[in-house]
């Protein structure tokens, strides 16, 4: 299959934000199972800024672009895709290189989008509500009525944790940093938001539940939360450990585990798409429905355009976002 190059923000060695540069990336050739996407937009991700860094679980060969997921139109497809047809609007999940004009990647890492939504949203979808509804269903079992308590509420990942947690029946409670963030996070479905700047999440959580403590606990911060998560959770409780956006990777005391016969579960979203597409596939079609019935309504507070990704990027990890941020490609 055909060569290309793309326009793209380019990592030529381990940093910062300020170290990518605009410039022509050359595309290797596309395999039979791949597609090669016109990128519209693409979604920014706290992976992201760790990848640039030489920080992140995966290390992409010099030079790459970053960029783990786009929305956008299918421009050429491998011999062996059936499926999926030059044309067709689409969301995808890359590993890398979103940040540019074309990307190639694994047809089973995409998905057809309906007419209603724009690429805007497309471009944000895929790796938060892949990785929520994953942790949510998958890995925190959660039942109607029970209570979510979803750390970093108004980020990425934390704000779909409190939708698909309303939408999945649990009494969901958020905690933030700032009382500006608290408003988005009501609105998207919490009863309750703690400010962890003003009052203790372990102390409030246990007010909140009668004393019985959180029954899942959506954990992306890590740190701090981590450590009150586990003594403020119920007997049975799942504390889903997503990420470390708080810079701190915690240790769990064994006996905290033993004594409140709670479970400390690992969610790796990228790794279970890999290994079991068609449950992820699954997933994704019921992330979709509920998109097109008019109840999930992703958040985008910010996007920039591709030549801006470093100020993305600095906005990203000043912890002034909400929801998503978006580099607009096309």
């Amino acid at each position: 299959m055909s060569a290309a190059v793309a326009k793209a923000m380019v990592c030529k060695a381990w940093g910062g934000p300020e170290s990518l540069v605009l410039e022509d990336l050359p595309l290797p050739a596309l395999g039979p199972k791949d597609v090669r996407i016109r990128v519209h937009a693409a979604g920014l991700n706290f992976p992201d800024t760790l990848m640039i860094a030489g920080k992140y679980q995966f290390k992409p060969a010099f030079p790459f672009a970053p960029g783990m997921e786009c929305g956008g139109e299918i421009a050429e497809v491998g011999e062996k895709v059936s499926d999926l047809k030059v044309g067709d609007r689409v969301m995808a999940t890359t590993g890398n290189g979103a940040f540019g004009t074309l990307v190639n990647c694994p047809a089973s890492n995409v998905f057809k989008i309906p007419a209603s939504m724009p690429y805007e949203i497309a471009a944000g979808f895929p790796i938060t509500y892949g990785t929520t509804y994953h942790a949510l269903v998958d890995r925190g079992r959660i039942k109607k009525g029970e209570v979510l308590l979803v750390h970093g509420a108004a980020g990425g990942v934390g704000l779909n944790a409190v939708e698909l947690g309303r939408e999945l029946g649990a009494t969901v409670i958020g905690t933030v940093g700032s009382d500006e963030k608290a408003a988005i996070v009501k609105e998207y479905g919490a009863a309750h938001v703690i400010n962890y700047s003003k009052e203790s999440i372990k102390d409030r959580v246990k007010e909140l539940t009668g004393g019985n403590g959180a029954d899942v606990i959506y954990d992306a911060v890590g740190g701090d939360a981590f450590d009150q998560s586990l003594r403020c959770i119920n007997w049975d409780g799942r504390l889903l450990v997503i990420g470390f956006a708080s810079g701190r990777i915690p240790e769990a005391p064994a006996n905290l585990a033993l004594i409140k016969g709670c479970s400390i579960v690992g969610v790796f979203w990228g790794a279970f798409a890999a290994r079991e597409p068609e449950k992820n596939r699954a997933n994704f079609a019921a992330l979709l429905a509920l998109y097109e019935q008019g109840r999930l309504k992703p958040h985008v507070s910010a996007s920039y355009p591709l030549d801006q990704v470093p100020q993305a990027m600095q906005a990203l990890l000043s912890r002034k976002t909400t929801g998503k941020v978006v580099i607009k490609v096309a």
